[in-house]
């Protein structure tokens, strides 16, 4: 039996991404897939034609900052930390899905 495809809200993958550097850490981009994928118990299964447009549009915003290094496979690869401004977004964004969470929670309880 195949897995189906998860879709996740636009702009969710933005606040994994920056959670997940603030609880790992500067990553590569390869690196932040697989946690996100790990920690969502593999029900996400992410490309990096996913993450890469985001991880461009979290470092245009300032909320990120990329560093070119070497992997542990001896590859030269760009790795992501956070800013300053990112962990101010961070909190923004949480404050903002649980808000959204909440109120749609509320909704699927209610008998409309």
């Amino acid at each position: 039996m195949s897995k189906q495809k998860t879709e996740v809200p636009y702009g969710t993958l933005d606040l994994l991404i920056l959670k997940t550097l603030e609880a790992m850490g500067t990553m590569h981009g390869y690196a932040i897939a697989r946690r996100i994928e790990q920690v969502s118990g593999d029900v996400l299964q992410l490309s990096q034609g996913s993450v890469h447009p985001s991880l461009i549009r979290l470092e245009q915003e300032g909320w990120i900052r990329r560093d070119w290094g070497i992997s542990e496979t001896n590859r030269k690869v760009k790795f992501y930390s956070l800013t300053r401004a990112g962990r101010r977004q961070l909190r923004v964004a949480v404050d903002s899905w649980e808000k959204a969470t909440g109120m749609v929670a509320r909704f699927l309880k209610a008998s409309i």
